[in-house]
């Protein structure tokens, strides 16, 4: 539900900090209170377009932050995860437009593009009323909401797995039948490239690796002419060597006299003569890593040769040669097989298919069926709802020939509002006050089957009143125990029946002198009042507030 919203600086909104409750809340108030300017605020909030001209006069930039609270396992938490955002507790959406036209969106703090805003906010909540152009009336949800009505989400899921799986196997084979008729086209030169480079036997990295031994071959020379002068030093004809040896006798003849004092130096010449000895040993060592035959230098160079020559005529890198060569085999071994696999390829996708198809004419006929159940329920609503000539049915137009991943099924759903005018999609409904009836009685059938967790009307009572409206109000409460329905309304019936009152007003500032306009939660005592005010106009009489007492105690 959304639980808090809170907006800086809009149009003639300072400063408002808005608690809201579950069940029903109501917004009420005189024309140009500045409803409008509230539900704008929540539409900026949740991804509309922004415009510098709702930045409060004199202001740089205005702000509106909505917080939502969900139930685990929602899929806003999903969706939040796979953007890496932090999804745990409360979900915070917030929006900045500046009065230079820029704005900037932040989700729990994180900044977002309005694109993702408005993903999350699809899920979050949905606006029907006089100029909605979201929810219901877009057909492309219209599969969905049926689905869910018929308890058809696992099979349409199902369909979906079977679509890819068929799909899959579809283009295996495409790229088999494309494979074979390449290979078949190019059978002498696929041969002969297959059999040069099985000579030839490419290894990975092999480039490098003999790049870097052909360097190293060709330096070799300067290497061995560095340690032989290295060797020179440490030798010298072992003449160090005897030295260093002849030095060492002469200390150790006379260290037992020299108490100790020679013991160190003894030690030492001893460590140099090891480390000497150690030394040439590596020496010689390493000059025999640089031993190479000539001929390993030239076999090399051919060798490279060989490998860059391959690469220019399959026009790929030497490194690629290996899967060329893995590609070509390919090639040519579908055409030797004797067609086995080209066999083995149709017959799983033929299978593939058959089994997609019968779960998808499977859950047409079922869509069929809940079609039917759904037009019933919502004929039903049409008439308290001041839509008893109209008509409603659920189009389920199906074209197996073009299928897709949910099945074989166009779904929509159309409406006629009047005796002998044809059906139409539901988007087309002229008039705003019946869209949103039409869009009430849908809610009211499918409770909270593919719904938003926040449901807000706008004016969906324009135009009509007593029974109809409170029609409209007990429908809108029975809503609301599922979900959060935010209306704002003209209709004391409806109001009547709210869980939370919220009064708009608009009023001169005194500080300012400029006009602002305040939200406030309504008491007892003040929402009788405000019900009295929506039932007699500009004076409220005390028959007014009688009949707002009547109405308020009728809702038990």
């Amino acid at each position: 539900m959304l639980t808090a919203l809170s907006i800086r600086d809009i149009v003639l909104i300072e400063k408002l900090d808005l608690q809201l409750e579950s069940g029903l809340s109501v917004l009420s108030g005189e024309t140009g209170a500045g409803k409008s300017i509230l539900l704008d605020s929540l539409g900026l909030a949740l991804g509309a377009r922004g415009d510098s001209s709702l930045v409060r006069t004199g202001q740089g930039k205005g702000t509106v932050t909505a917080a939502f609270s969900l139930p685990t396992g929602h899929q806003a938490h999903a969706f939040l995860k796979e953007q890496e955002i932090d999804a745990e507790g409360e979900i915070v959406v917030k929006r900045v437009q500046t009065a230079e036209g820029a704005s900037r969106a932040t989700i729990n703090d994180q900044p977002v593009s309005i694109n993702v805003l408005r993903q999350l906010s699809a899920m979050l909540v949905e606006l029907h009323g006089q100029h909605a152009d979201r929810a219901l009336v877009n057909s492309s949800a219209h599969r969905d909401l049926l689905d869910a009505f018929g308890g058809l989400e696992t099979e349409a899921a199902k369909l979906v797995v079977l679509w890819k799986a068929a799909s899959d196997a579809a283009t295996a084979l495409a790229e088999h039948r494309e494979a074979m008729a390449r290979a078949e086209a190019e059978r002498d030169y696929i041969e002969h490239a297959v059999k040069e480079l099985s000579e030839l036997v490419p290894e990975p990295n092999e480039e490098q690796l003999l790049a870097e031994k052909r360097q190293l071959m060709m330096q070799s020379e300067q290497y061995v002419s560095a340690l032989d002068e290295a060797e020179q030093v440490l030798d010298g004809g072992s003449a160090l060597e005897s030295r260093l040896n002849a030095a060492l006798r002469r200390l150790e003849r006379r260290k037992d006299g020299a108490g100790g004092r020679l013991d160190e130096a003894c030690s030492a010449l001893d460590r140099v003569l090891h480390e000497v000895s150690e030394a040439l040993r590596t020496i010689d060592s390493a000059k025999k890593q640089f031993s190479f035959d000539p001929s390993d230098l030239e076999k090399s160079e051919e060798r490279l040769f060989a490998l860059r020559a391959a690469a220019r005529k399959h026009r790929c890198t030497v490194d690629d040669l290996a899967s060329v060569r893995q590609r070509l085999e390919g090639d040519l071994k579908a055409l030797t097989d004797g067609g086995a696999k080209l066999a083995q390829l149709e017959q799983d996708t033929a299978n593939k298919r058959r089994v997609f198809e019968q779960a998808a004419d499977a859950l047409s006929a079922a869509r069929k069926k809940a079609a039917k159940r759904l037009d019933k329920a919502v004929m039903a609503e049409l008439p308290a709802l001041k839509l008893d000539k109209a008509k409603f049915e659920t189009l389920v137009a199906t074209d197996a020939a073009a299928p897709g991943a949910y099945g074989i099924d166009r779904i929509e759903f159309q409406v006629s509002t009047n005796p002998g005018t044809p059906l139409q999609p539901l988007m087309k409904i002229a008039s705003g006050g019946e869209l949103a009836r039409f869009m009430l009685a849908l809610k009211v059938v499918l409770a909270a089957k593919g719904s938003a967790p926040v449901l807000i009307f706008d004016e969906i009572d324009t135009g009509v009143g007593g029974a109809v409206a409170d029609a409209i109000g007990r429908r809108l409460a029975r809503l609301a125990e599922g979900l959060q329905v935010i209306a704002v309304t003209h209709s004391p019936q409806v109001a009547a029946r709210a869980a939370q009152h919220l009064l708009i007003s608009k009023m001169e500032d005194v500080g300012s002198k400029r006009m602002v306009t305040r939200v406030q939660p309504l008491s007892a005592q003040s929402r009788k009042e405000e019900l009295a005010r929506m039932l007699s106009g500009a004076t409220v009489t005390d028959a007014a507030r009688a009949q707002a007492d009547a109405l308020l105690a009728g809702q038990g």
